[in-house]
């Protein structure tokens, strides 16, 4: 059995079962692929993938526990090839993070910004999507760190560490009837269609819950992931738009009014969610604490020695988190 097998079936079964794909990813060739997966499964005595032909079909159950294991070799020996790197060269290396649009355009530009300049020799990689596909690339090890409000915690792989907490506004065009309300209440944004997240996006789950606590049924018109697509809409008059405080820009919003919100939701937090066990380079940490300066390298290794989810509440309960 080879470490570059193990490779092999892993990259495969992350590309759709896509030989061809794979082979141009990894930079070799489609037969040399196939071979060596073959050569594995003869030395195992199952298969991996099942076939049609010579096209993979579907991952067998066996090939399911076998990728799993084969994921943690994989994994310990990007950690050893990064404690090696540490001691080697502590400015140099990867990191790689995983978000939704919002993070992305609001929260992080000042940290990443900031992270780039203290390591240019350090390759930064962002792939954004929904939170369960961010939650699920941090727990299979494909990025370093997710950050996200939503999906998290579902994920047991996941050490979940508080960065900050946040609310929503309402937007609407200024000459709208809501701007001229003292104070909202949800049965006034009831009464309008509502442009918002689409349901696992940003807390949307603490929007519906506000709503469902009153009994009111919201009329949700058009749904999107990204905040500045919602705030299309709303100029488009499709409907009042719901979104993260944080995604109201004074100055290229001018025509839309931010209504504040925060007395009708619950607020949310998002987190950084890094694989239980990861080996963190000393630029890891300092990123963690640049974007949520509460979480110092001591906090987080504390984090890090805790074992159960209540055990992490219990050592943040008392953490009074900035507000963004």
């Amino acid at each position: 059995m080879k470490l570059q097998q193990l490779r092999y079936i892993w990259e495969v079964a992350h590309h759709d079962l896509n030989v061809s794909a794979t082979a141009q990813s990894l930079f070799t060739s489609q037969p040399g692929i196939s071979k060596q997966i073959r050569l594995l499964e003869d030395e195992l005595g199952v298969e991996v993938f099942a076939r049609s032909g010579k096209h993979l079909t579907h991952v067998t159950p066996a090939g399911e526990a076998i990728l799993e294991a084969a994921g943690e070799v994989l994994r310990k020996v990007e950690s050893i090839k990064q404690v090696a790197q540490e001691y080697s060269n502590e400015k140099k290396g990867s990191l790689s993070i995983a978000t939704t649009h919002t993070q992305a355009r609001y929260a992080l530009p000042e940290t990443i910004s900031t992270f780039i300049e203290r390591y240019p020799d350090v390759s930064l990689h962002m792939h954004q999507g929904t939170p369960m596909q961010i939650s699920e690339m941090a727990a299979d090890g494909t990025v370093d760190f997710a950050i996200a409000t939503e999906a998290l915690e579902l994920f047991s792989d996941l050490v979940m560490l508080p960065c900050y907490r946040w609310n929503r506004c309402i937007l609407v065009p200024r000459n709208h009837p809501l701007a001229q309300l003292s104070r909202l209440t949800l049965d006034d944004v009831a009464r309008h269609p509502i442009v918002t997240y689409v349901f696992g996006f940003t807390g949307r789950s603490k929007l519906d819950e506000a709503f469902l606590e009153q009994g009111l049924v919201p009329r949700v018109v058009f749904t999107a992931a990204d905040a500045d697509v919602i705030k299309t809409y709303v100029r488009l008059g499709l409907g009042i738009g719901i979104v993260a405080g944080m995604a109201y820009d004074e100055a290229t919003d001018k025509d839309l009014v931010a209504l504040d919100a925060s007395h009708l939701f619950a607020s949310s937090v998002t987190r950084i969610g890094c694989r239980r066990g990861t080996f963190l380079r000393g630029y890891m940490y300092e990123f963690i604490e640049n974007f949520a300066p509460h979480l110092t390298r001591d906090i987080v290794d504390e984090a890090f020695a805790r074992h159960t989810k209540a055990e992490l509440e219990e050592l943040f309960s008392h953490l009074e988190l900035p507000v963004l």
